[in-house]
């Protein structure tokens, strides 16, 4: 019998780690949006709020856009709309850029170079 002991007691660890997981992701979910305030170059301001993990809704001018998680090679960058923000480090003073985004997948032209304020 003491060799089936362990082999028992794996599937109610596994249920358990699942329904940790399933408890956590609901945290997640229930997560208020973060929004951060950078001050740009041309003296604009742009405000991102971070809706969840992979989103990013961006006001410029007056426009908002909604952009989804792209793939880095470092900080975090957000695409759509046409549109790219990149942003590196956080808190005041981290760095953030809106470009253009080209249909290739590829950053265009940037359109605002900005701080974290």
């Amino acid at each position: 019998m003491k060799i089936y002991a362990p082999l028992t007691l794996a599937p109610a660890l596994f249920l358990t780690a699942c329904a940790s997981s399933s408890q956590d992701d609901a945290k997640a979910g229930s997560q208020t949006a973060a929004t951060h305030t950078y001050q740009c170059e041309s003296g604009e301001t742009i405000t991102a709020t971070y809706p969840s993990n992979t989103s990013a809704v961006i006001q410029h001018k007056g426009a908002k856009h909604t952009m989804q998680i792209a793939v880095s090679a470092s900080g975090s960058r957000y695409v759509g709309n046409e549109l790219e923000w990149w942003t590196k480090g956080s808190g005041p003073g981290a760095e953030a850029a809106l470009l253009h985004h080209k249909p290739d997948g590829t950053s265009g032209k940037i359109i605002e170079n900005c701080a974290e304020s």
